[in-house]
């Protein structure tokens, strides 16, 4: 488990997980790269409070944001991080013995799973009224901080627009065959499937699915290898989020490189156009709820809303602040059009039936 302190982590002892001492006020000290971006105050005096958040959102994305909020309220917090649904069943098996404040989920489907089993509390309604009401569940256990968009990425030499789809449905036609990559195994791919199950039922969605495998559709482990291999013209499209190729973009345009791929947007009605939310949950064995809820609505902020939308290209989700100006506009199936809450644990089934698919295999 990591600590950061208010000053960001100081060290760390590897005893079954990695453990950072909390820094002592020393007056003056600010934080530095990414995290100050997001606060360039002085570090506040701690107050000994502590929250600790177990974050199914990476490291590289996620510590910036607690380093700063560590810093500017003097409240520490720890971190266990890993995938949003093994921290899910950790926290379904660890139960009211929890050690978990807050837990950051990559979409509100393991937060629903958790809800479900009463491991939730609802928050006040100070922090659920930071985002619209699309944006966070209907018994207030959780609320979303920002969206990511699936699309369809393709090398822009390879496959004109003309050529480009209108539905995920229409990848499984022989025009399609051996031309498609999917991250089957990775948790954006698992929270869509599962909610392709919720609109559609399990037998087209299932039926989707070996169709894609039938139709040589090619696995990837991630996002970031699928964008890649779309920009060399190894593959010629696959199905992502959307701030992946924005971000491989930039960093091109950067190093005065060309970048080959380009998002393309499928119907706005499409299930292939899902906005997919990261939510943010207070467990209901928080020791200090107005510490978890106060980390809860820091991520809501404007100066950690425009670090999602600048830096990492996610759509943000507050009031009041404006998305990347290098993101097209929303206008595509919403989250708003999906009861998450009615999920539940439906991503243990979506494991299932990509496993039973074959296509890690592919």
């Amino acid at each position: 488990m990591t600590v950061v302190s208010r000053a960001g982590v100081a060290g760390a002892v590897l005893v079954l997980t990695l453990v950072a001492a909390a820094c002592g006020g020393d007056g003056g000290t600010k934080l530095e790269g990414v995290a100050a971006g997001i606060y360039d105050g002085t570090c506040a005096d701690e107050t000994g409070a502590m929250v600790t958040v177990y974050s199914g959102r990476s490291e590289n994305l996620i510590k910036p944001v607690l380093d700063a909020f560590a810093c500017e309220s003097g409240t520490a917090v720890r971190v266990r991080w890993a995938s949003s649904t093994d921290l899910a069943l950790l926290i379904d098996t660890e139960g009211d013995r929890t050690d978990a404040d807050v837990f950051i989920s990559r979409s509100p489907g393991p937060v629903g799973f958790l809800q479900a089993r009463g491991l939730l509390a609802a928050m006040d309604a100070d922090v659920l009224d930071l985002v619209a009401e699309e944006h966070r569940g209907a018994n207030g256990t959780w609320i979303g901080f920002s969206g990511r968009k699936r699309v369809l990425v393709h090398n822009v030499d390879r496959v004109p627009p003309a050529e480009l789809p209108d539905s995920v449905f229409d990848l499984t036609e022989p025009h399609w065959e051996g031309r498609v990559a999917i991250p089957a195994t990775n948790g954006s791919f698992l929270d869509w499937f599962t909610v392709f199950r919720d609109q559609y039922g399990d037998e087209v969605a299932t039926r989707w699915l070996d169709d894609m495998v039938a139709n040589n559709a090619r696995f990837y482990p991630n996002n970031v290898s699928i964008v890649e291999a779309v920009a060399r013209g190894e593959i010629d499209v696959g199905l992502v989020n959307h701030y992946y190729n924005h971000r491989m973009a930039a960093d091109a345009d950067a190093a005065g490189n060309q970048h080959r791929a380009a998002n393309h947007d499928l119907g706005d009605q499409d299930i292939g156009s899902l906005l997919i939310i990261t939510a943010a949950s207070m467990t209901a064995a928080a020791d200090d709820r107005e510490a978890a809820q106060s980390l809860v609505a820091y991520l809501l902020s404007p100066s950690v809303q425009r670090y999602f939308t600048t830096n990492t290209f996610e759509y943000p989700l507050a009031g009041g602040v404006e998305p990347n100006p290098t993101l097209p506009p929303l206008a595509a199936l919403s989250v708003g059009s999906v009861d998450f809450d009615a999920l539940g644990g439906g991503f243990e089934g979506s494991e299932d039936i990509i496993q039973q698919s074959g296509i890690a295999n592919q």
